[in-house]
């Protein structure tokens, strides 16, 4: 170890929603010296703030990582953008907002499989704990957190008359998806105060940032954990142009993401033997599963064009439309500027055969060819529907030792055949909707796809001309026992003592729904077993002094 590391009792590795919540639970002891470490920097980017402007925040490095998969063979071809928050706050700072749990099922799937302490009626008063929802405390929200839920600030004709024709197709008008079932149509509740986006940053790290024991560095990129004696002692980043160590007292406490976190394990010697070798890092301690078992949900964007109706493509064509949308975001906090990227929400069963709601549409009043590029310039609304429990499993891997060479990311999209099977069912049950009585007035006619394809086969290839990631990439670090796992219950990485990873790469099996909130769940489970565990190690070292003593 170099003499002149610097020591503290946490080092956290990434400031996203998982960091920034540990921060904050860590330092709340005076006791403990924290250090947070961020690769990116401030989140004072203007664009941040506004709703809308995600748009200027993906795909912008100074704010995204700007990954990209290998080119994926279910995609036709297609290699995508994989944007990854580089900046405090992580992706809480560039995502689309929606405030989602996910299924009971998830969890008691995960404790299931052997995770003891994560099924729902175990984390349903960890989200609360969290949660400052807008309609108040109750049997299923929370108040008094820090993570402000609010409902969006809009009115469209068009996607209101969706949900009525939703429902005309069997999807149930509902209020709250976060009940545990959230099968049924409604405007997803946001991550937003009056208007602003609500990142991690804002809502834990901010508040706490004049704790004397809480260090914050940003521009931090590590390139490797070192082990001493088998134990995770330090973390080497380089700091302003230069390799600074920090040493860990207690703990170093990975949450980098699902891309970022097993990459971080791989630098340091620790994961599949294969790989470390092949680029001669050498293993200091094999775990298989490290960068496996990448889970990601996969959007198919159906497009309709409408008639007699209002949309973002015509308010977005002209230079009074522009102004006006300005306008009311500057005097209330409203209009198109605060829309979350995606308004409408629906759960739904692909086909009779899905025990739960197996799908996820996101509407948007609004339409494009392909993300960062201009609106259409006619009328249209589009139907974002992603299979929520895909089977295909994908992995990340490092390309070499160096911190800054971009992963492989191949996520295996639509490479499970029950995968283009559910694709087929999306692309029809969304037909159907779109042929209900609710919408007839708005004359929607089928733009992507395209109505001409309507074999098995052609919904099957169309599935994979459309379909995108909608960034939830998850499962890289997997909780559990079996050889394929990374972290214990506990959120420990097997065989590794004082390390543990705490983001949405230790999920088992992807949640069905948004994955932010989720992981800020995570966050906060691991922050009590954190403080939990310390408490204990604290009481046995003061027993073994007591016996001393005597």
């Amino acid at each position: 170890m170099e003499k002149d590391a610097v020591l503290y009792d946490y080092v956290i590795v990434g400031a996203g929603p998982a960091g920034c919540l540990l921060a904050n639970r860590l330092s709340y002891n005076p006791a403990h010296r924290v250090l947070l470490l961020e690769a990116g920097g401030q989140d004072n980017y203007p664009w941040i703030h506004v709703p809308v402007g995600y748009l200027y925040c993906i795909g912008n490095p100074r704010t995204d990582w700007c990954f990209k998969t290998e080119a994926e063979p279910g995609l036709n071809g297609r290699a995508l953008n994989y944007p990854r928050g580089k900046v405090l706050g992580g992706c809480s700072s560039i995502n689309g907002m929606i405030y989602m749990r996910g299924q009971s099922a998830d969890y008691d799937g995960w404790a299931a499989q052997g995770n003891k302490g994560w099924a729902w009626q175990d984390v349903l008063p960890i989200f609360k704990r969290s949660e400052s929802h807008y309609a108040g405390d109750s049997g299923l929200h929370g108040a008094a957190g820090e993570w402000r839920v609010e409902q969006q600030r809009l009115s469209w004709a068009l996607l209101d008359a969706f949900r009525e024709a939703a429902a005309q197709t069997g999807i149930a008008s509902i209020t709250d998806f976060n009940g545990g079932d959230n099968e049924g149509c409604s405007y997803f509740q946001v991550n937003q105060r009056r208007g602003v986006r609500w990142n991690a940053s804002k809502a834990f790290l901010r508040p706490v940032l004049k704790r004397p024991n809480l260090t914050v560095l940003t521009g931090a990129e590590v390139s490797r954990l070192e082990l001493e004696n088998g134990r995770a002692s330090a973390v080497l980043a380089r700091v302003a142009g230069l390799e600074q160590a920090f040493k860990a007292r207690r703990e170093i406490i990975l949450c980098s993401g699902a891309i970022g976190s097993p990459m971080i394990l791989q630098r340091s010697g620790i994961g599949p033997r294969a790989l470390l070798e092949k680029l001669g890092i050498g293993v200091r301690h094999e775990l298989p599963g490290v960068g496996e078992n990448l889970q990601d949900h996969l959007q198919l964007r159906l497009i309709y064009k409408v008639s007699n109706g209002h949309t973002l493509n015509q308010m977005a064509s002209s230079l009074w439309g522009k102004m006006n949308m300005g306008l009311q975001y500057a005097l209330n906090r409203s209009g198109p500027l605060a829309m979350a990227p995606s308004q409408l929400g629906a759960f739904a069963r692909s086909g009779p055969e899905q025990s739960r709601a197996n799908l996820e549409y996101h509407v948007q009043p609004l339409s494009l060819e392909r993300f960062g590029e201009p609106l259409h310039s006619f009328p249209a609304f589009t139907a974002s529907v992603c299979d929520l429990r895909p089977q295909s499993r994908g992995r990340v891997e490092i390309r070499s030792a160096l911190a800054d060479s971009a992963p492989l990311i191949q996520p295996h999209y639509l490479s499970h055949d029950s995968d283009l099977k559910v694709a087929a069912d999306a692309i029809r049950l969304t037909r159907r909707i779109a042929a209900a009585p609710a919408l007839a007035a708005f004359e929607p006619v089928e733009y992507l796809p395209g109505a001409h394809l309507n074999s098995e086969a052609e919904l099957r290839q169309a599935a994979g001309s459309i379909g995108t990631t909608i960034f939830h990439p998850v499962g890289t670090c997997k909780m559990g026992q079996s050889r394929d796992a990374v972290v214990d219950e506990r959120l420990r990485v097997h065989g590794i003592p004082g390390l543990r990873v705490v983001d949405a790469s230790i999920m088992p099996t992807i949640t069905s729904g948004n994955t932010c909130s989720p992981t800020v769940m995570i966050a906060e489970k691991a922050a009590q077993m954190i403080i939990e565990d310390a408490a204990q190690a604290a009481g046995v070292f003061s027993s073994v002094m007591a016996e001393q003593v005597v």
